[in-house]
């Protein structure tokens, strides 16, 4: 069998294993790889050097010195003027999306869209708006931002690099700017004015309240004498019941306790702050001998004196007056007795946070992970679609985009979500970081540029040297810097690049180019790069798009040696079209981000997106033609 149709044979299955989803994409290319390497298609001995290709390096340098951005606070002194923009649905739009469209084109999308989440969250909260109509835009202005620049977004380092091995000399940092500058600019323009409108507007889920309705789910229960649960630990009852069922705290004389934090036994006298359902507490019931507080029993049962003395005839003398004093005092005290039904969740330090693409959350129960255990964090509730899933926590395998309600220590919390690969929705407040090292962290990135723009040093070498300063000078502790490199996205890279070149050295690109050349022999050259452009985009919608520039690369270059013409505008639509996800949310992290948190379904992305990808395709063609003519 030929060299080539090998490739497409692995190259099928490797895309029909992106689409599916079963497994994740840096498996999915590591197994692309290794089977390369098995059919012969990739030397044994350079099957991993494209772990210390250029791209990737790149790609890593720019994740960390994104995080030190971050921890410097470089973006909270720009998300806190965002904050200050009232409350007019425009001007909130204008101000997140088009700081998220600066941001991305200087450091990585995903980190762009992952600090301004939150901002956007509070906005929405505050104002009383639906996040479904901010959060899409967004997320699509992290990815038309990302085109701008050499760095802002893998494909163009991927397609930079490319371009450096085929003539020695790759795209420079601001070689992408007339280009995805203008196409970003039109693209903001139309989500601003156009794209917002044709969003779904979810409503009533920008509150915790409102997604997870924790007030109908937050219950007291007592740990009476002849109770299972008496003696027992919070650990043991959950082994008792062999169900997940979060205990929020535990009441003892008068003191609350927070539940992730409690390690003594129950006693008699315990009042224990629950999540539970109707079934839930029938369970616990039947197993533990739990049942409502006795403050709940009482209220029960003068609620049923009260409706008994109500329900009596009142007597021949009394005057409609006293009847109506006796309907206010009835109403009174059923005002105060939802009051004081209400449980008090202050202090108890829950948070929510999203699941992201690359999490070890994925496909895994709260079980499997011992969140309890090995983090320190309840599970209370999981949305999914902007609602409750309402089906047992320890039954529910998490997927990317589900928005979690977590209980935890305060200190815990954020080193547990990060470990995790979850990313904090909750209001948070801003902190502005050390103003030296704001200053440190700005001058350490202007000197990497400065060194790209003179020539004095290789991009990979001038970005991996300020990522290295960034952490010797203290700006980013070490454990954040590794932390802050994406491993699933540097694997995916280091395994597609050696079969990107074994589709073009086997023969494959060159097969495919003559297809598409047979097909367009009779038009102008123009067309062919149209065709490239759209297909590439599509491709991107269901692929991850460093994965999309990495096997689009090859066939670029074969189309343009076939037609006799310049490398440089093949190239280009590639780098601008497998950035542009707009149709799925599986196609980009940041679509899948803010999936959960603005109530999204997979349906939702193409009304706003089909048509900002036909404005795009209509100003990006013209710009390549004119910055990079054939």
């Amino acid at each position: 069998m030929a060299d080539s149709t090998l490739v497409f044979i692995v190259l099928g299955l490797t895309l029909v294993a992106f689409v599916w989803g079963r497994f994740r994409y840096d498996l999915v290319a590591l197994a692309a790889l290794l089977g390369s390497v098995i059919l012969g298609l990739v030397p044994g001995d350079e099957a991993f050097l494209g772990f210390g290709h250029p791209a990737v390096i790149t790609v890593a340098a720019v994740l960390v010195l994104s995080r030190a951005f971050e921890h410097s606070g470089v973006v909270d002194v720009i998300a806190d003027q965002v904050l200050k923009v009232g409350e007019r649905l425009f001007l909130q739009l204008a101000a997140l999306t088009g700081t998220v469209v600066v941001l991305s084109g200087f450091m990585n999308n995903v980190g762009a869209l992952a600090l301004l989440l939150p901002v956007a969250m509070r906005l929405a909260r505050e104002h009383d708006t639906s996040p479904s109509l901010l959060l899409m835009p967004l997320a699509f202005g992290s990815l038309l931002g990302g085109l701008t620049t050499l760095i802002g977004t893998p494909p163009n380092i991927i397609i930079a690099s490319y371009r450096g091995d085929v003539t020695g000399e790759g795209f420079g940092l601001f070689s992408f700017t007339p280009v995805g500058a203008t196409v970003a600019l039109a693209g903001l323009a139309f989500i601003l004015l156009i794209g917002w409108r044709l969003v779904p507007q979810r409503a009533g889920k920008a509150s915790t309240e409102a997604m997870f309705d924790t007030a109908h789910y937050l219950v007291e229960l007592r740990v009476g004498e002849d109770a299972k649960a008496n003696g027992l630990s919070l650990r043991e009852l959950q082994q008792e019941l062999e169900e997940t069922i979060p205990v929020l705290a535990v009441v003892r004389d008068d003191r609350r306790r927070a539940g992730h934090a409690f390690f003594g036994t129950l006693r008699e006298g315990d009042i224990l702050l629950m999540e539970a359902g109707p079934e839930e507490m029938k369970l616990l019931e039947e197993k533990a001998g739990l049942s409502l507080g006795q403050d709940a029993e009482e209220e029960e049962r003068e609620e049923q004196n009260e409706e008994g003395r109500v329900a009596r005839p009142p007597r021949e003398d009394a005057t409609g007056d006293q009847a109506g004093d006796r309907e206010t005092d009835k109403d009174e005290r059923k005002k105060k007795k939802e009051e004081k039904r209400g449980v008090d969740t202050e202090g108890l330090q829950l948070m929510e946070a999203v699941v992201r693409n690359d999490s070890m959350m994925v496909n895994r129960t709260v079980t499997q992970l011992r969140l309890h255990n090995q983090f320190g964090l309840h599970l209370v509730a999981v949305a999914r679609d902007g609602g409750r899933l309402k089906q047992r926590l320890r039954e529910i395998r998490f997927r990317p985009g589900d928005v979690l309600l977590l209980q935890g220590g305060e200190s815990e919390l954020a080193e547990s979500l990060a470990t995790l690969g979850c990313l904090p929705l909750a209001r948070r407040d801003l902190q502005l970081g050390q103003p030296r090292m704001l200053l440190v962290s700005l001058a350490i990135f202007a000197a990497a540029i400065l060194a790209i723009l003179t020539g004095v040093l290789p991009a990979a070498v001038a970005l991996a040297t300020a990522a290295l300063v960034s952490l010797l000078v203290g700006v980013l502790p070490l454990r954040e810097g590794y932390q802050a490199i994406d491993g699933p996205v540097i694997v995916l890279l280091g395994a597609m690049i050696p079969v990107g070149q074994a589709l073009e050295t086997s023969g494959g690109a060159a097969l495919i180019a003559e297809a598409m050349l047979a097909w367009g022999s009779e038009w102008p050259v123009v067309v062919t790069l149209t065709g490239l452009f759209v297909v590439t985009m599509m491709l991107s919608d269901v692929v991850n798009n460093a994965a999309a520039a990495v096997l689009m690369a090859p066939i670029a270059a074969s189309l343009a040696n076939g037609f006799g013409v310049s490398l440089d505008p093949f190239l280009m639509a590639v780098a601008v079209s497998a950035s542009c996800a707009f149709l799925t949310p599986i196609g980009h992290q940041s679509n899948t981000l803010v999936m959960g948190p603005g109530g999204y379904r997979f349906g939702d992305y193409w009304r706003m997106g089909l048509p900002l990808e036909a404005v795009i395709t209509l100003v990006a063609i013209p710009m390549i033609l004119l910055v990079w003519p054939l």
